[in-house]
């Protein structure tokens, strides 16, 4: 087993980094990327961030059991149970209940469903590190509720938690080496249900059932797990980034880890990402005197001469980040980020201070694998999109980074709850900040939205309380994370308070076949119509007035091919009449548009990307609006 050199000196340290992860055991897999790939695809592990450690992929056949009855924990299956079936993770619930209905009878998934896991996996060799290393266990993502044990103990995840709650973001349990044995046995409860209090996107609930736009859940073993080295005293593969174009200065937000108080320094090193020179062009070193715990750290770095990242070029550094304990043992991780400047200004969107359209697309990934993703993003580039809207659903990490590399924009989205009440709004902010801790690394990340089409927020025209949350929330995104840009609720019902919008941006969901319909709530929109034009007003709340002083994005429209929204079915109709629509937008004041949809999913048959292989049913190019916004230039 391979640990981190903490005399490696700042060049050869990086280099070993490359070598970004090797299995533990006996087959070492070797992740080395060579420049100018696809990195995305390189990295074995659903996160952005990465360490130069060894790690073992816990994937492939598992014992599976359905527990309908709510048996298990009474019984004490974690600490000995003859699970009948077998099910492949990463995988769902879903799958692994068709599977077994040709075995047995498996009850329907209507309510609340109830699946164990389990594997044996054998001990890793004795770590040698005189106390400095530990191992840990990260679940990719997996949930809604999980509880793991490990030989029959019920492990506490590094928040605190013995449940983890949520299925979009990963997770992750420090193991204590004591409590390995020759043969491990490692166990796995998940349940989920039909609630809809719990963000979930557009799986069905209680309030929304499965048909037409509402999907069936797609649920548990949703992500690889792996089993890991880690220091005990180290930094989270949790990184913020947030730069400024014009100084040239990147602000790193880091969280520290420690089990061993004391002084550590914090050492940064700012590389190229991609060619021969490995010399660092900026390094600095910060002294911290740190506490048991977990605690943010904000540190500066400047690059000189920096280049801007954009779409027509993405241009990335990687970091490398150490945190080095008295000893001069040093705990490591790495990763990649851009220098990039998003902003709403009047009726535009700024892009490194240079006006951008948004021609963007709506994405809904749905059960769709890595492999598959990776297609649909290199197939919505050729479409001629600069910005993807990921709509309310979790994806693969890699996804961001791939995202970074070939310079796609990104619109983000929290997965909602279906109704409004006190406890739904509780987990939708928890649901927010388990994403933003592990995406604020990558430049593509532009714009996110709290909420899409008041869907968990039904009473926002009518209950102050609802207002009052979303208000918050987009208060503090605007505080802590500058480096984004916030829509409250996406498609309509925009929230005004004292006249002022609680929205970088007015966005608005027109959906018509028509062509001359099309141009009529077009003039509608720009001319600051605020009812009549979406199915709901655009503004709740205090009275708004629109007179070009937010951005305005048609940030649904098409469907074609959709039964509820109409249109053309033929291929060549639609491509024409998604031409026809596209140049009406972009003869009005309006900062962009997100066309709906990439690929056909479950009953929503309007995509114009094969869902499997990536292949487009229309010509390439057609959502490019063919104009150099400019934003690569130098500021």
């Amino acid at each position: 087993m391979t640990n981190p050199n903490p005399n490696l000196s700042a060049t050869e340290s990086i280099e070993e980094s490359e070598i970004t992860n090797k299995s533990i055991g006996s087959t070492e897999i070797d992740s080395f990327v060579e420049p100018n790939v696809d990195r995305s695809s390189q990295n074995a592990l659903p996160r952005t961030v990465l360490r130069p450690n060894t790690y073992s992929l816990l994937d492939g056949e598992w014992k599976f059991q359905l527990d309908q009855e709510d048996r298990g924990l009474l019984e004490g299956w974690y600490l000995g149970h003859k699970y009948p079936h077998t099910a492949h993770w990463p995988g769902s619930v879903e799958e692994h209940m068709a599977k077994t209905r040709g075995e047995v009878q498996a009850a329907p998934w209507q309510d609340k469903i109830i699946a164990w896991y389990e594997r044996e996996f054998t001990r890793p060799e004795k770590i040698e590190s005189n106390g400095k290393t530990m191992y840990q266990l990260t679940f990719g993502a997996c949930g809604y509720e999980t509880r793991v044990w490990l030989n029959g103990r019920l492990l506490t995840d590094i928040e605190g938690g013995d449940v983890h709650y949520g299925e979009y973001t990963s997770f992750s349990f420090e193991i204590n080496e004591e409590h390995l044995l020759p043969v491990n046995w490692l166990t796995v409860r998940i349940s989920h249900s039909m609630d809809a209090e719990v963000p979930r996107g557009k799986q069905e609930s209680h309030v929304y059932k499965r048909g037409g736009i509402w999907y069936q859940t797609f649920s548990g073993a949703v992500r690889s797990v792996w089993l890991e080295t880690i220091e005990r005293n180290r930094l989270r593969s949790r990184v913020g980034v947030f730069s400024l174009i014009e100084d040239s200065l990147v602000r790193f937000g880091f969280t520290t880890r420690i089990h061993d108080p004391g002084q550590y320094t914090l050492r940064l090193h700012v590389y190229e990402r991609e060619g021969e020179n490995n010399q660092p062009l900026a390094s600095s070193d910060f002294q911290l005197r740190l506490e048991a715990g977990q605690k943010q750290q904000h540190v500066v770095i400047q690059i000189p001469n920096a280049q801007i990242w954009c779409p027509e070029n993405p241009h990335l550094y990687r970091f490398e980040a150490q945190l080095i304990d008295h000893s001069g043992y040093a705990a490591e991780i790495g990763g990649h980020f851009g220098l990039r400047k998003i902003e709403a200004r009047g009726r535009h969107i700024y892009l490194n201070n240079s006006e951008i359209y948004i021609d963007g697309i709506l994405y809904q990934p749905g059960t769709a694998t890595y492999e598959e993703m990776r297609r649909h993003m290199y197939a919505m580039k050729e479409l001629g999109c600069n910005l993807v809207r990921v709509h309310i659903a979790g994806i693969d990490p890699r996804i961001y980074n791939l995202a970074d590399e070939i310079g796609m924009l990104l619109w983000v989205e929290v997965p909602s709850p279906h109704t409004s009440t006190k406890r739904s709004r509780e987990n939708h902010w928890k649901e927010l900040l388990r994403m933003l801790a592990l995406i604020e690394t990558n430049p593509a990340v532009i714009i996110w939205s709290l909420y899409n089409e008041d869907w968990g927020a039904q009473d926002i025209a009518t209950n102050p309380e609802t207002r009052q949350y979303i208000m918050d929330t987009f208060h503090y995104m605007k505080i802590k994370y500058p480096q984004f840009l916030v829509v409250d609720n996406d498609g309509w019902q925009h929230i005004s308070y004292e006249g002022k919008l609680k929205s970088d941006i007015l966005t608005s969901h027109l959906y018509t076949p028509d062509l001359p319909r099309w141009i009529e709530l077009l003039d509608q929109l720009t001319a600051g119509q605020m009812e009549g034009v979406a199915a709901f007003p655009l503004v709740v709340g205090d009275q708004y007035f629109f007179r070009g002083q937010v951005p305005l994005i048609v940030s649904e429209w098409g469907g074609f091919g959709f039964s509820d929204y109409g249109g053309p079915n033929d291929l060549n109709e639609r491509a024409e009449r998604i031409k026809q629509f596209k140049q009406e937008l972009r003869k009005r004041p309006i900062a962009g548009d997100v066309y709906t949809q990439a690929t056909n999913i479950e009953d929503e048959r309007n995509g114009l990307i094969d869902p499997h292989t990536g292949a487009l049913s229309v010509p390439a190019g057609l959502l490019n609006s063919g104009q150099d916004d400019g934003s690569c230039r130098s500021n």
